[in-house]
Parts: C-alpha cells; structure tokens; sequence
C-alpha cells in the first residue's frame, strides 16, 4: 500500500468515526489535521492525544482518550501497513 493509498483508507476511518454525530462532512479540516499528524507520529498514544487536542480546538468538546485511543490504534496499523508492504 502506498503513502496515497494509507491516507485515502485513513480518511474513510476518521469518516466513519464521527465522534460528534454530526456526520462524516462535518471534520473535513480534522480529518486533514490527523492525517498531517499520522505522517509524523508513531506511537498510538501520540496519536491519540493529538486527534483529542484536534478535535477539542474544533468543537470545544471533548472526547476522552480511551475513544481517540481507539482510533488511533486503526490508523496506526494503515501506516504500518503501508510502509512494510514492499
């Protein structure tokens, strides 16, 4: 799986995530924000605290870590994927 290909699948994670119920159309500068800082970080933990600070600045609500753990953990596995897959 190539880098292009990670982040369309990232994408339709974070899409069908929808932590706010607010619909998929609805975190389209948050869902760009975690995939800038899916490129950088490695660590699911990392991840997570960021999608939280992300989504918190957004909406100015907040979701608790265990759920962005959560997620994180699937988009962490998409990378790995993605970079092991030769």
């Amino acid at each position: 799986m190539e880098i292009r290909e990670m982040n369309r699948k990232a994408v339709l994670v974070l899409e069908e995530w929808d932590p706010f119920t607010i619909g998929s159309e609805g975190y389209e500068t948050q869902i760009a924000d975690v995939i800038t800082q899916l490129g950088v970080l490695d660590h699911p933990s990392d991840l997570a605290k960021e999608i939280q600070s992300i989504y918190k600045t957004s909406f100015e609500k907040w979701i608790p870590l265990e759920r962005c753990v959560d997620i994180s953990y699937k988009l962490i596995a998409l990378k790995y994927k993605a970079k092991h897959i030769i």
